[in-house]
């Protein structure tokens, strides 16, 4: 497994319940500020296998960027479970539910 993807699995993982993370956020957190598709082939090959907390992942906007009928009831439930909130729209408050991991850099932990 190379360094990005080791690290874009690290990150994900450290997304706490109640918080959401964009796919741009984490490619920047995890090395490449341009690899948001990468984390989201990454997160779609990896997230059973390593129990990635996949739903707490949506889009720049703050929308769920599955399908209706695929997956997408499936991961609103899951965060709203966790209390994130969306509007009339479907959008979650990146303001209110984003997470601001603090020092996190690639390669850091902490």
């Amino acid at each position: 497994m190379d360094f990005f993807s080791s690290r874009v699995k690290s990150v994900i993982a450290s997304i706490p319940a109640g918080r959401v993370a964009t796919y741009g956020q984490i490619a920047m957190l995890s090395g490449n500020r341009r690899a948001a598709r990468q984390v989201a082939w990454i997160l779609h090959s990896s997230s059973s296998k390593h129990g990635l907390p996949w739903h707490r992942v949506i889009n720049r906007l703050g929308k769920i960027s599955l399908p209706h009928g695929g997956g997408y009831e499936e991961q609103m439930a899951l965060l709203m479970r966790e209390g994130i909130q969306f509007d009339r729209e479907e959008y979650v408050d990146l303001g209110s539910f984003g997470w601001s991991p603090g020092r996190v850099r690639a390669g850091h932990s902490g």
